[in-house]
Formats: C-alpha cells, structure tokens, sequence
C-alpha cells in the first residue's frame, strides 16, 4: 500500500522530516507495512498491558491530580520555545524564524 502524497506532507509538518527522495519514502513504506502485521495479531480477550515487563505488576492508580498552573516555571527550562510551548530538536527541515 503506497502512503498518498497527502499523509506525506501531513507527516512532514508534523515530524519537521523531508520525504522529497524516493529513499526516505521507500523506507515509510517498510515501516507501514511491518507495523500492519499487528493487525494479524488476534488480541481477543487480552487486557492491555500497563508495562512491557513481564516479571513485574503494575497497578493502576488514580489519577489525581496535586499540582498545576506551573506553566511558566517548567518552560524556564526550554532552551528554545515558540509561544507557550517547547522547541523539540527539529528533523531535517529547518524551524521558521520568528520575528521578535
């Protein structure tokens, strides 16, 4: 199944990736089509797992939540950020300049 040229320039703007040789799209294409054996897979009547260790239990636990509106203090630790959210190392298309 080839991937459409659509979900190509969706991925690109969201993974800042350049799928503009045949290479890098020839290997999303391998990717897709080894991820789409777990649709083989029959899962009927296995619980989801909450850890991929298999010699532990893990434990749901509430999720309550006991701290908040920290905002500003956790993005004093990006070292680059745009508006109100952190810069991830980008792909291999370079970020936009902002005008300050």
């Amino acid at each position: 199944q080839k991937v459409s040229v659509e979900v190509l320039d969706h991925l690109e703007h969201l993974a800042l990736v350049d799928f503009q040789d045949s290479e890098a799209v020839e290997r999303l294409q391998k990717a897709v089509q080894f991820a789409d054996q777990l649709r083989e897979v029959n899962t009927d009547g296995v619980e989801p797992m909450d850890s991929v260790l298999e010699d532990r239990c893990l434990y749901l636990r509430e999720d309550d939540v006991t701290e908040g509106n920290c905002t500003k203090d956790l993005l004093e630790n990006a070292r680059e950020k745009v508006e109100e959210y952190f810069v991830a190392p980008p792909g291999n298309i370079p970020l936009p300049k902002l005008e300050e």
